[in-house]
């Protein structure tokens, strides 16, 4: 088939025998041999591209052998140049805020510092096959791929990882921290393979401690008679994964220091921190350039993590300002609030952002949003929007959840007055874009 445009997800669109075909490993106008990986009926199917029949002036050998046909999920575009993958980014963002904001808008994605292809991620979450070795999961699967030569993360990062026997059915947490120390945590396995009887009695080394962000598994695709056992199944997987988990230190104290507009930060390894090694300062940067604070004024940093935007925030509204952080993670918060100690006029709260937001009585001049994947959605946004804040600056890293969110805000009276979109994860379909929203 002839492949046509890219989709939200990694892949091209292709049409066969009237059907809509979702190909990863193919690029807009290559002619290709697709074997189909994927089909529940209905309208469209998923395929893997297998032979280049015609190729696009794009293609360049591929750069991760990890995630060809039938592999990982990691690297959706290794086999692009860097312009091509960041084009074929812009364009999906424009779909989807076309589509999902009513914005048309032309698109431009921008590298994070110098154009790179590997080396740029910091942070990596494996998984541990029964056999106790590292890996990765294999694209719309838990099958687990023992095969690390991914370009991505940063030199060092899986030095000898490969080599070494873990805990089966555990995760493991790769960090290398601003100040070059790797840390490597592993999470002790999910309840339900305590249940299966897959954990052993205590991990292979290290000290324990208490886990914070749990993993999350895909569901892998089965026949449409086996959809409600998966769908159990898959609840399951979840709530154990979600529940609370032991953290065992491998690898470096656990506690990685972090640097963003000459301020310190140590925080969990296994807490929340920019994958890019540039992308938090350049978000801390544009922050700062965007919300037209002044001494006095205020500020909101909604799902803050430790504080990095509050912080931008703080320094400019001054001790006679005031700014407010919201996030769930306590431990996040606590580690924020060391770091913030000199901006007393910062205060980190930790919660649920709806609840706060919608119990909040200030008036913020800027409100910064940066929620998780699934977006802020049509409560924190309502709350948002009837605090009347002068400015709005959203993040997100997902095209489809970004626009909806972007929607609400203009149906709220909001304009869009910027937009940029940053390469925050070459090689892969991800992409971050940030929104100033205006009266």
């Amino acid at each position: 088939m002839r492949l046509g445009a890219p989709g939200h997800g990694g892949f091209c669109v292709g049409r066969h025998e009237g059907r809509v075909v979702f190909v990863r490993h193919g690029l807009p106008g290559e002619l290709v041999r697709a074997r189909v990986t994927e089909d529940r009926g209905g309208s469209f199917c998923r395929a893997d591209a297998v032979e280049i029949i015609e190729a696009s002036a794009d293609r360049v050998p591929a750069t991760c052998p990890v995630s060809g046909p039938g592999g990982a999920g990691c690297c959706d575009f290794s086999f692009a140049t860097p312009a091509a993958q960041r084009a074929l980014k812009a364009t999906v963002v424009a779909e989807q805020l076309r589509r999902l904001a009513g914005v048309e808008r032309e698109i431009e994605v921008e590298p994070i510092g110098d154009e790179v292809v590997g080396g740029w991620r910091t942070r990596v979450r494996l998984v541990v096959d029964a056999a106790g070795r590292a890996g990765v999961h294999r694209y719309r699967s838990t099958e687990v791929i023992p095969d690390l030569r991914c370009p991505q993360p940063v030199a060092g990062a899986l030095d000898g990882v490969a080599e070494r026997s873990w805990t089966p059915g555990a995760d493991l947490v790769v960090a290398v921290d601003g100040d070059g120390v790797r840390h490597i945590v592993e999470l002790a396995p999910a309840a339900e393979a305590d249940r299966a009887g897959t954990r052993p009695a205590t991990p292979r080394g290290g000290t324990r401690g208490r886990g914070q962000r749990p993993a999350r598994h895909r569901e892998s695709g089965r026949p449409a008679d086996e959809r409600g056992a998966v769908r159990d199944r898959a609840a399951a997987r979840k709530s154990a994964t979600n529940a609370p988990r032991e953290e065992w230190v491998m690898a470096g104290s656990g506690r990685a220091v972090e640097y963003v507009a000459g301020r310190r930060w140590e925080l969990s390894a296994t807490g929340f921190w920019q994958a890019h090694h540039g992308a938090a300062q350049r978000y801390s940067d544009l922050v700062a350039e965007w919300s037209g604070l002044e001494p006095g004024g205020s500020g909101w940093d909604l799902y803050s993590g430790v504080g990095v935007f509050a912080a931008r925030l703080g320094e400019q509204t001054g001790q006679t300002g005031a700014v407010s952080a919201v996030e769930s993670a306590r431990s996040a918060v606590a580690d924020g609030t060391a770091a913030l100690r000199d901006l007393p006029w910062v205060q980190l709260h930790a919660g649920r952002v709806e609840r706060w937001a919608r119990e909040a009585t200030t008036t913020p001049d800027v409100v910064v949003l940066d929620p998780p994947r699934a977006g802020a959605g049509k409560e924190v946004v309502a709350a948002v929007t009837d605090a009347d804040p002068r400015r709005i600056i959203h993040i997100g890293c997902d095209p489809a959840s970004f626009a909806r969110d972007l929607g609400l805000y203009l149906d709220a009276g909001y304009h869009l007055a910027e937009l940029r979109a940053f390469d925050a994860f070459p090689v892969t379909h991800h992409v971050e874009c940030v929104a100033l929203l205006d009266r």
